[in-house]
This record gives C-alpha cells, sequence and structure tokens, in this order.
C-alpha cells in the first residue's frame, strides 16, 4: 500500500493543520472503523450528500445499491467528496467556549467507477460481508445471477485523501484552570448489543460481528 506523502489542493487541512494525517495507514484505518460514509455528488446541478454503507478493499473504497440508484449513477459521471467522521470523546473545559471533541476524521476526493466484471463484482461484495461477519459468506444461501445484477458495485481510490484527528484533553485558558468545575474527557465508544433472533431463524449461532472500541481497536465479539 502506498503511502499518501503530501496533500492535493483539496484534502489539504488549513483549519487546525497540526491534527492532519496524510498517512495512508491512519487514513485506511479510519475508513476500516467506520460502517457509514457520506458522499456528496450533484445531479442536474443540485448538490445531494447522502449517508451510505462503504468498505475498503486494498487501495480503493466500495460502495453498492440497487442497479436504478440515481446516486450511483451520478457517482460515475462526475466528481465526488466522501466524508468520514467518529466520535471518540466529549472534552469537558472549564468554559463554554473551549468545549470540543475528541473525533478521527477523513475526507476523499475523487470519481467512482462501475465494477464490471460479474467475478469481480461477486469477490467485492464477499469482502463487504466477510468485513463485517467474519466467515459468513459460506454459510450463506448462494447469491444468485438475477441479484447479482440487480446490484451496482463502485469504487474509487484513496489515492486523494487526507484524515483529521483531535485526541487530547482540554486546552483552558491559564486564569480559568482554577475555575471550581469538572473538566476531561467522557470517552464516547461503539459496541454491539443483545443480539435479537428471529423467530422463524433455524440458525442456532450468533455469528461473529465487528465493532469498535475506542480510537485504537477494532476487534470481534459475538
Amino acid at each position: 500500500m502506498p503511502t499518501v506523502t503530501a496533500p492535493s489542493a483539496r484534502t489539504r487541512v488549513r483549519r487546525k493543520p497540526e491534527r492532519a494525517d496524510y498517512d495512508a495507514t491512519a487514513i485506511n484505518a479510519i475508513v476500516d472503523a467506520a460502517l457509514i460514509c457520506s458522499v456528496a455528488f450533484q445531479i442536474d446541478g443540485a448538490v445531494h450528500a447522502i449517508p451510505t454503507l462503504h468498505w475498503r478493499d486494498g487501495e480503493h473504497l466500495y460502495l453498492h445499491g440497487a442497479k436504478a440508484s440515481r446516486m450511483l449513477k451520478a457517482l460515475t459521471e462526475g466528481e465526488a467528496c466522501l466524508t468520514i467522521a467518529l466520535a471518540d470523546g466529549l472534552v469537558l473545559a472549564r468554559s463554554a467556549m473551549h468545549h470540543s471533541l475528541n473525533y478521527r476524521s477523513v475526507v476523499i476526493y475523487g470519481r467512482f467507477a462501475l465494477v464490471t466484471d460479474p467475478l469481480e463484482k461477486q469477490r467485492s461484495l464477499q469482502a463487504f460481508i466477510e468485513g463485517l461477519y467474519p466467515g459468513r459468506w459460506e454459510t450463506l444461501r448462494p447469491i444468485t445471477d438475477k441479484e447479482l445484477n440487480a446490484t451496482s458495485v463502485l469504487r474509487m481510490p484513496l489515492a486523494e485523501a487526507s484524515a483529521k484527528v483531535r485526541d487530547m484533553g482540554t486546552v483552558d485558558d491559564a486564569e480559568d484552570l482554577a475555575w471550581p468545575v469538572w473538566a476531561g474527557v467522557i470517552p464516547l465508544n461503539t459496541a454491539t448489543g443483545t443480539p435479537r433472533r428471529e423467530d422463524d431463524s433455524v440458525g442456532g449461532t450468533v455469528p461473529a460481528t465487528r465493532f469498535s472500541v475506542g480510537k485504537d481497536s477494532v476487534g470481534w465479539a459475538v
């Protein structure tokens, strides 16, 4: 995997540039930790921003959807901007002005291309399912040609991207340090809840699934 060594004019972080990270490893880690991205695009001159599931495979980010989707069609016809944001902690300062948030975010620019080869499309969808539920693909009813034909898979290179991260405590004014109010960081984590089995499910084992645990860990749990 190549390393992003320099930002483009579009991805250069100008506000708080010390929080920027243009390294591919850091960018990929944030892409992988998130389940949902927001993708901005144009249709007939109007700007749209839609949340959608995504996944990464190698140097590309993938989306999928119905073949008739206007969004997917538009994404193959023009430039797109994709954003991801993960909230890691509430930062409580001694003044309202200095309250903040610890976060990880990514901005990606580029153009999506349609995955047309049926075998590559199926391999990509398998990577999507396996990334969420390891080992599940082989247990499922095989995907049909009709289902595969009705689904569009798009991919975009991660060549023009940047990350921005805040991971620190409070930044209070010196004259406020003695103010008698609690200051610090309240961590935010994502975890799975108790599985709810369908009444007509004949499977007996709850599958493993991916979940985020804080900023440094993406693990597997049941």
